[in-house]
């Protein structure tokens, strides 16, 4: 199945390194888009520290770099020695997905000399580590050490042939000194105060290796400039999902937008109280009215800029702040539009039958997106599995990242879907959808490998298999309008139930059944060849 993807996307699998002429086909599929912000409006404050914060992105490209293959720094700086058109080629490619693996061909070297494909274990962990070594010895650690290990913010080295935990403020203690300095003097720049805080205490959080304070203080965040800024999503840890790669957004803040979206916060109690699951297993009292931003960016880096770009974030993902505040969704909605038209526009004219074409519409692209992030927040967070305290992503390990993010796709359709029956929202299901079922194709482009796709195809599969979804004579699909509403209903039902009872053996043969390309799903999206796989923002442009 790797090898088909990888065909579906339409750049075979590399047996050899790429020439000039592939290399330029496989960087084609991004569609280059030029971001403009309007940054007029800002204080003289907010400018400079703008300017800070801009510069703060670059050295969280620079770190996550060595994050994600300790051959990364002495391989960028073999690239910029090489002036040739190919050389040139391979380090706008290289730049793109941050190391010499692509994201779009199931992580395999375009560069010679390379490993194969992208390190599972990325730089958090020894090359020669097995699972099983580090069950064994965390297994046995302290208290302490055991969560340091186990935990977001350490990388494992081999000292004399054991196993041991280095936290990041020792590990990256240099490009993290460099961070503290910047946000500092952003700090001292801005007149904002939810700002002037959350900066100050997220560089103390980069020297103390501890997120929690500056990460509630991110909650509070009130402010035109918006920041996220840290080691946050889990994604390249494809051993544990444990560790956490550091990512910068710099934005801000549409202000008329995110007024329009705080209608949705006051309903998440309303949403989890009628989720589909067994209801020992509802919050009765989820976090703190979880805030919504929708922003325009500015600069994205690291984790936050490579392969297929984020439409969309939810955060923090430490437990601790999710129970007390809930979580933060950010809306990147110039990203979001630069990818409705380049990407899935194109697409829905491919893969929908034509009297369902008019159905597709930015606002329920936009919407669901939405409803995504805030059902990340909701459904079960802290689990007891065997009588103990865990929580799904321990649980499901490696396979959490695919599992949850279909369970935020198909908890925001039965969000919205709740909504429109309640007359919460004015109804737009045939929109909604369709809409759905067009993007659907655009994520299943991304790769098996990447969790966004894996998740997507598990769906498109279950939903098919329940008559929710049609494949047509022609091989064009349809939504099922007698039949989705249910089809929804019983996927979250199933999915929220994996995460609620810890059951690893359960995701795993869902993974394995239904995280899959069929032949019928194979053939349309050969069809999509020559359409952008995704967008890449040329260098930001801002309006002064």
């Amino acid at each position: 199945m790797v090898k088909l993807i990888s065909l579906l996307i339409a750049i075979p699998l590399m047996s050899q390194t790429p020439d000039l002429a592939q290399l330029e086909r496989m960087t084609a599929r991004f569609a280059p888009q030029t971001l403009t912000v309007d940054t007029s409006k800002l204080s003289p404050g907010d400018k400079k520290a703008l300017e800070k914060l801009v510069a703060a992105a670059h050295v969280v490209d620079h770190l996550f770099l060595t994050q994600y293959w300790s051959g990364n720094q002495a391989m960028y700086a073999k690239l910029k020695e090489d002036h040739s058109p190919l050389g040139k080629t391979r380090l706008n490619y290289f730049w793109m997905n941050k190391g010499p693996w692509s994201a779009l061909d199931d992580q395999e070297a375009f560069l010679p000399d390379v490993p194969a494909r992208k390190l599972p274990g990325a730089n958090f962990y020894p090359v020669d580590m097995t699972k099983d070594e580090f069950e064994t010895w965390a297994f046995k650690l302290p208290k302490a050490e055991k969560e340091l290990a186990t935990g977001f913010f350490s990388v494992i080295h081999r000292l004399n042939g054991k196993l041991v935990a280095v936290p990041y403020n020792v590990e990256y203690s240099a490009d993290l000194k460099q961070l503290g300095t910047l946000l500092d003097e952003a700090a001292s720049s801005t007149d904002n105060v939810t700002l002037k805080r959350f900066l100050t205490l997220r560089a103390a959080a980069f020297d103390s290796n501890d997120y929690y304070d500056s990460d509630v203080a991110w909650m509070d965040l009130d402010s035109p400039l918006d920041i996220t800024i840290g080691p946050y999503e889990t994604y390249n840890d494809e051993i544990f999902g444990y560790k956490a790669s550091f990512e910068a957004y710099v934005n801000l803040r549409d202000e008329a937008e995110t007024n329009k979206l705080k209608f949705f916060s006051g309903h998440m109690q309303e949403i989890e109280n009628n989720l589909p699951i067994d209801a020992k297993y509802k919050n009765p009292k989820i976090g703190a009215l979880s805030p919504i931003s929708v922003v325009n960016e500015v600069i994205s880096a690291g984790d936050g800029a490579h392969g297929v770009r984020t439409a969309a974030y939810n955060l923090p993902n430490d437990e601790r702040v999710t129970v007390q505040k809930g979580t933060k969704r950010v809306m990147l909605k110039n990203i979001q539009e630069a990818k409705f038209h380049a990407v899935l526009e194109p697409v829905a004219k491919r893969v929908l039958a034509a009297d369902e074409q008019s159905d597709l519409n930015f606002e329920s692209f936009f919407t669901h997106i939405l409803a995504h992030e805030m059902t990340h927040g909701i459904g079960p967070h802290q689990i007891t599995v065997n009588g103990q305290s865990t929580s799904p992503r321990q649980e499901l390990k490696e396979l959490h990242s695919a599992i949850e993010e279909a369970k935020a796709d198909v908890c925001g359709l039965f969000m919205l879907q709740y909504m429109f029956d309640h007359k919460q929202l004015p109804a737009a299901e045939k929109q909604l959808y369709t809409t759905f079922l067009a993007s659907a194709f655009r994520s299943l482009r991304f790769g098996l490998n990447e969790a966004h796709g894996k998740g997507m195809a598990l769906q498109m599969n279950y939903l098919l298999d329940k008559g929710a979804f049609v494949v047509n004579a022609n091989g064009t699909f349809s939504v099922n309008h007698a039949k989705i509403k249910q089809g929804v209903r019983d996927l979250a039902h199933d999915l929220l139930t994996l995460e609620a009872t810890g059951d690893y053996a359960g995701a795993k043969k869902m993974l394995d059944t239904l995280g899959v390309i069929r032949p019928e799903v194979a053939k349309a999206i050969a069809k999509l060849s020559d359409i952008p796989t995704d967008i890449v923002p040329t260098r930001d442009v801002l309006s002064r």
